[in-house]
């Protein structure tokens, strides 16, 4: 194709065909059917709300299971953690600052090459029952996120204070680790014609430095939690 030209139209529909097919989302492909773009949209919008609610959901849960047991178990013994909460913050930092090396080590070399976890590139054909239950189980049992809540739960329950207190810290907590889910169901929807652009860029930003940014994250957080634990074992 020469330089400047645009794509030829479609000749039964008179559509101009996408620059970028790897691009196209669900509703992208049906474009076409006007009724089925809206039922496309009704289903995307329904998954975006169902898997942030399985998210804080699971989140929540995991995060009270942890304060359940912090309390019973003396996790703070005159306003100080005890040891069994030092240590544990060691082994969960020390856990994630070798998930963080580990990943940063696998990282594609050529970012171009990277590519998105299998269960975003695969969320928008999942019913949505299984949107909700990968929500709920991405936020309480992965392995990446698990040990992030388990050590908010330890320390919030460490920290002596009163019940009403340690709810009102855990749902900061989750409100905070919801945000960058959030954000993009804000744009989806309300972002209107836009939206679709723009989360198309930050879906391809993601799938580009996705595994670099989660490595510093997680060897960040990691040191982090070694050196409280360290501090409590210590003090």
């Amino acid at each position: 194709m020469a330089a400047g030209c645009s794509p030829a139209p479609d000749r039964a529909s008179g559509a101009t065909p996408d620059r970028h097919p790897a691009r196209r989302t669900p509703c992208d492909i049906r474009r076409r059917h006007p009724v089925h773009v809206r039922q496309c949209v009704r289903r995307l919008r329904l998954n975006g709300v169902l898997f942030t609610v399985g998210w804080i959901l699971g989140l929540s849960a995991l995060g009270a299971v942890m304060l359940a047991i912090a309390s019973p178990a003396g996790a703070s013994t005159d306003n100080h953690p005890a040891t069994w909460v030092g240590a544990l913050k060691l082994a969960l930092g020390l856990f994630l600052v070798l998930f963080g090396a580990r990943q940063w080590h696998r990282r594609p070399k050529d970012p171009s090459q990277a590519q998105l976890p299998k269960w975003m590139s695969a969320i928008d054909r999942l019913t949505p029952v299984k949107v909700f239950a990968l929500g709920l189980a991405l936020a309480a049992l992965n392995a990446k996120n698990a040990p992030l809540t388990i050590a908010a739960g330890a320390a919030i329950g460490s920290a002596g204070l009163p019940v009403g207190q340690q709810i009102a810290s855990l749902a900061i907590f989750v409100l905070i680790a919801t945000l960058g889910l959030l954000a993009p169901l804000g744009v989806f929807l309300l972002g209107g014609e836009r939206a679709q652009t723009t989360l198309g860029n930050w879906k391809d930003w993601a799938a580009q430095h996705n595994v670099a940014v989660m490595a510093v994250l997680f060897f960040v957080l990691g040191l982090k939690l070694l050196g409280d634990g360290i501090s409590i074992l210590t003090s």
